[in-house]
């Protein structure tokens, strides 16, 4: 009885928490689109989206951006995850592990890299004059316009979320069904089409729904880019308008309905194609072992794959690191010097300071809220745990964007949270924000671990007269602490590198987040780019730490973490 109150208790808490810091933002963002400066309601801004040819075509880029990187990101996860699973090859761990590389950084920060290798005057157009297949001067800016330049930074940093989840559903095929199917006439790439694909569809389309809705509603990437053509930006540019101007609500709104129509249309459609096993795969898959000159192909795609993925990386290491990378095929001139001048910013070290204690904040709010709630989905009882489930991965299907213009719109004067001004102080609104955005890591996470523990331990100590706090307390939480650390490094590690809840709610320098400062420093003169790199070569080490440990800790149930 005292277990069930306990239960009822913390669903009604985290309920009220995502009404007051999920649902009411959202509320905030419907009321501002659909009512005139009289508070009457009107579809006329609505509308204005469509009728406006500038914001009409900052809507269909968005969605162009979404559709191609979406495309470009399962073009090549969907064969890597296929090859990593029928086959083992020399170096498989490594190359596979190297996958991971594109996600320890950010995509916007990436772009610095990117800009400098295949810039007009980049180490790619050198490389092409120095071999004579382009006259000198006459270099090709690679990424001119911004649109495939922000597609194919964002398809590198996403593919590998495709990529995990894919993986895991190749695994959970039953090998009798893939035998069955030969039996009976059905091989090769008919049975890829017949029978694989449907199975791991499920899978494509948890990893391929996240990666849509990230691209569509990214704003740092576009932004280093210098592409405003698109809705993101748009309402970046409109965020300080919106006391008198509707039309970034409306904005707002529509990329909101738009993230979640797709998402429902992908549902739907896949839904009625749905296809499923008897069981998870009873036995593991049969893995053809590749030598010699048989690996030489599979290894070679990988590889290069693999290297291509992290040439923003090398790029900006090269800008951090070096005196000039300027019409040469290779940075040059080792230095520390962009470091000591990034560490000696105004701006570097109090948003280093910053980042910490938001994240940390966040961290534990998460924690909080995220492990009492995964007791109630695998532990509880109730008929409504799996509404609850799906509340709390809510905030993986509404974009970032949506959440941290509604907090601005909630904390305007007059409204619920005033006092919560991010003009002057947002540190409350970042942390929110931030654990909002991360709980999903944290309830899968302890969702895993809590699956795999077998639930007699707790019956146990109840029986000998333990009470719910101190079951849950020296026995639940010991048992599933791997997850918890792993789950807690992730939402760390990605509140520490959150872009568009940085760049909306920090508006003020004393209160600019690490992401918020690489961005002010990348747009100075001169050695901008180089100190933005300094700082950006910090988070990637700090992320790919952070990614190293989560994935030793969770292994192959990694890609749960990035699942709507």
């Amino acid at each position: 009885m005292a277990r069930k109150i306990c239960y009822n208790l913390f669903v009604c808490l985290t309920v009220l928490f995502f009404v007051l810091f999920f649902f009411y933002p959202v509320f905030q963002v419907l009321r501002g689109g659909l009512q005139d400066s009289m508070g009457k309601f009107t579809w006329f801004y609505l509308l204005e989206v469509f009728r406006n040819p500038i914001y009409l075509e900052g809507l269909l880029n968005s969605l162009k951006i979404a559709c191609c990187t979406t495309l470009l990101s399962l073009l090549i996860a969907m064969p890597l995850a296929w090859l990593s699973d029928r086959y083992d090859f020399w170096g498989k761990k490594i190359l596979t592990g190297a996958l991971l590389l594109p996600m320890i950084l950010a995509p916007f920060v990436g772009a610095l890299g990117m800009q400098c290798i295949f810039g007009r005057y980049g180490a790619f157009n050198t490389l092409l004059e120095r071999l004579h297949l382009i006259e000198p001067g006459c270099g090709i800016d690679w990424f001119a316009g911004g649109f495939w330049g922000v597609v194919v930074m964002e398809a590198l940093h996403l593919f590998p979320i495709l990529y995990l989840n894919i993986v895991a559903a190749f695994a959970n095929v039953d090998p009798m069904l893939l035998e069955a199917s030969s039996d009976l006439g059905c091989i090769e790439f008919r049975r890829f089409r017949k029978v694989i694909l449907p199975l791991v569809m499920p899978g494509v389309f948890a990893g391929g729904s996240l990666v849509f809705i990230w691209s569509f509603t990214e704003l740092g990437t576009p932004l280093m880019f210098n592409y405003g053509r698109c809705t993101a930006v748009q309402i970046f540019g409109g965020i300080n308008e919106i006391g008198v101007n509707p039309m970034p609500y409306a904005l707002v709104l529509v990329m909101m309905f738009l993230s979640g129509l797709m998402y429902v249309l992908a549902k739907v459609a896949f839904g009625r194609k749905s296809y499923a096993m008897m069981s998870k795969a009873g036995r593991a898959t049969n893995i053809t072992r590749l030598s010699g000159l048989k690996a030489l192909p599979v290894i070679l795609l990988f590889g290069s794959i693999g290297l291509f993925s992290i040439l923003p990386h090398l790029g900006v290491l090269g800008l951090a690191i070096c005196d000039t990378w300027y019409r040469s095929v290779f940075p040059v001139g080792l230095t520390m010097a962009h470091f000591e001048a990034a560490l000696g910013h105004s701006l570097t070290v109090p948003s280093i300071v910053n980042s910490l204690r938001y994240a940390v904040f966040a961290v534990l709010v998460a924690l909080a809220l995220g492990i009492f709630s995964a007791v109630v989905i695998v532990r509880g009882r109730g008929r409504f745990r799996w509404l609850l489930d799906m509340l709390l991965m809510l905030p993986l299907a509404v974009p970032g964007l949506v959440l941290a213009f509604g907090y601005v719109a909630m904390s305007q004067k007059g409204r619920l949270f005033h006092c919560f001004d991010p003009v002057a102080n947002p540190t409350v609104l970042l942390v929110i924000a931030y654990a909002v955005r991360r709980l999903p890591y944290v309830v899968r996470a302890a969702v895993a671990g809590l699956q795999q523990t077998s639930v007699s331990y707790e019956e146990a100590a109840a029986s000998l007269g333990a009470t719910p706090l101190v079951c849950f307390r020296r026995i639940t939480v010991p048992l599933i602490s791997a997850n918890l650390i792993a789950g807690g490094i992730l939402a760390f590690s990605f509140s520490m590198l959150e872009v568009s809840d940085s760049l909306i709610l920090a508006q003020k320098a004393a209160y600019f987040p690490i992401t918020k400062a690489i961005f002010e420093l990348s747009s100075l003169l001169g050695q901008g780019s180089a100190l933005a790199s300094a700082l950006g070569l910090w988070t990637m080490v700090f992320l790919g730490m952070s990614l190293l440990t989560a994935s030793s800790l969770l292994g192959k149930r990694l890609g749960a973490m990035f699942r709507v």
